[in-house]
């Protein structure tokens, strides 16, 4: 059967496309705000965030080093923020997150500072917007620029009706 028999034969059959379902499924016994796993299914709309990186907070200090971006928990909050922006300018909020990748620094001078990251991750997921997603969190030894902490890539998905 070809594409317009197929579309003349959904028509005739009353079909539409299925809602979009996100369904997220908690880490058993655990109040971790993450998601195991986020399942999407039917008619919605992916949007993939590139790395975003955290924003200049202090002008005065050396673009190339941490003080001009601040401590971890400051440039997670910069960069989730920024994240926020983008999402909103796609009809998008963080509730729709669904998958976070998180890039944190972590070497002899600066170890990894992940109890910071989630002091500010917990200002976006887990409180008061209850839709966590699925994240990994990654220690790398550097970023593209040797101030960054932090870059983290986001998937939000929605229904597209």
């Amino acid at each position: 059967m070809n594409c317009k028999m197929l579309s003349l034969a959904a028509i005739l059959l009353g079909s539409t496309a299925a809602q979009a379902e996100i369904v997220r499924y908690p880490i058993p016994n655990s109040t971790f705000p993450i998601a195991q796993a986020v399942k999407v299914t039917g008619d919605s709309v992916i949007t993939y965030v590139s790395g975003q990186v955290p924003p200049v907070i202090n002008r005065d200090a050396d673009p190339q080093t941490p003080q001009a971006y601040g401590d971890v928990k400051t440039q997670t909050v910069g960069v989730l923020n920024r994240i926020k922006q983008i999402l909103e300018g796609q009809g998008l909020g963080m509730a729709d997150v669904i998958k976070m990748q998180v890039f944190l620094v972590h070497d002899a001078r600066a170890p990894m500072d992940f109890k910071a990251f989630m002091e500010g991750y917990t200002q976006f997921f887990g409180g008061a917007q209850p839709n966590l997603p699925a994240r990994s969190v990654i220690g790398i030894a550097s970023l593209a620029n040797p101030g960054f902490l932090v870059e983290i890539e986001v998937v939000a998905a929605k229904d597209s009706k």
